[in-house]
């Protein structure tokens, strides 16, 4: 099984169902072993990818409350060079970044050449968020949808590479989750008020993440649908398709520099 990108124009459905991966999917201790493959793969091509500095990738992930984000990162950069790699997580603009237009925080945090960047939620927040609250109207997260596709087209005809993730949860694996977090102390401090409040609103969010993805699926900047009830099924499918990018791009190690060729060290 591989994810396949939302096409451009079209509406998910993102029914309770759709978050339990369908088709052959690997099990077990041939999961764990799969899973283990592709974080290889990353792991090598990242070496070059960095080496090679033509390209940059980013990678978008997005998603309900305790769909997995933090989780992913964890796993599938596990083998990855944290020289060649940032995470940004946007939370609530500050007072300083609301005299700026949306785009602005996140432009700076795109990854350079040679880095792999991941946004752990990103701009998308501030179309998705605002419209369930009932902060925008229509007309404006319209216009948001059109600078975030000029937005991302700008980027990766910049060479940067833009791969993003919906999270997809079924409610009844997103409540597992949160009791969770109210039951173990160890999760405890990831328990929000705001959780609550936006688990309320679980139609509106679907319906406004159906639309997103409608609107900003582009063949520039794909998005896809991970099935995400199952925690190691969404790591590996996400590992494999970023290791897939990665391999794409076919990075190489530069040629040494013609002044140092054949010097000898004594």
């Amino acid at each position: 099984m591989k994810l396949t990108p939302v096409k451009p124009r079209t509406k998910p459905e993102l029914a309770a169902e759709d978050a339990t991966a369908s088709g052959e999917v690997e099990k077990g201790k041939t999961l764990k072993k799969a899973t283990k493959k592709e974080i290889k793969r990353i792991s090598k091509a990242q070496r070059l990818f960095y080496a090679d500095a033509r390209h940059s990738l980013l990678i978008i992930l997005q998603g309900r409350d305790a769909a997995g984000k933090d989780g992913t990162i964890r796993k599938v950069f596990s083998a990855v060079n944290p020289q060649g790699c940032t995470v940004t997580s946007f939370k609530a603009p500050t007072d300083a970044e609301r005299t700026h237009d949306f785009l602005w925080r996140v432009h700076q945090a795109v990854p350079g050449r040679g880095m792999i960047g991941i946004f752990n939620r990103s701009h998308y927040e501030d179309v998705l968020v605002p419209r369930v609250h009932e902060l925008i109207d229509e007309a404006e997260w319209t216009r948001r949808y059109r600078q975030i596709n000029d937005f991302e087209r700008l980027l990766t005809e910049q060479k940067v590479v833009v791969l993003k993730f919906m999270l997809h949860i079924s409610p009844d694996e997103q409540k597992r989750r949160l009791n969770d977090r109210l039951s173990d102390s160890k999760k405890n401090w990831k328990f929000r008020k705001e959780d609550l409040d936006d688990r309320s609103r679980w139609e509106r969010f679907t319906g406004a993440y159906r639309d997103l993805l409608q609107a900003t699926s582009t063949k520039w900047a794909p998005w896809y649908v991970v099935p995400a009830d199952d925690k190691k099924v969404r790591n590996w499918l996400i590992a494999r398709t970023i290791a897939d990018a990665l391999e794409a791009l076919d990075p190489q190690y530069p040629k040494p520099d013609p002044e140092v060729e054949g010097v000898e060290i004594v």
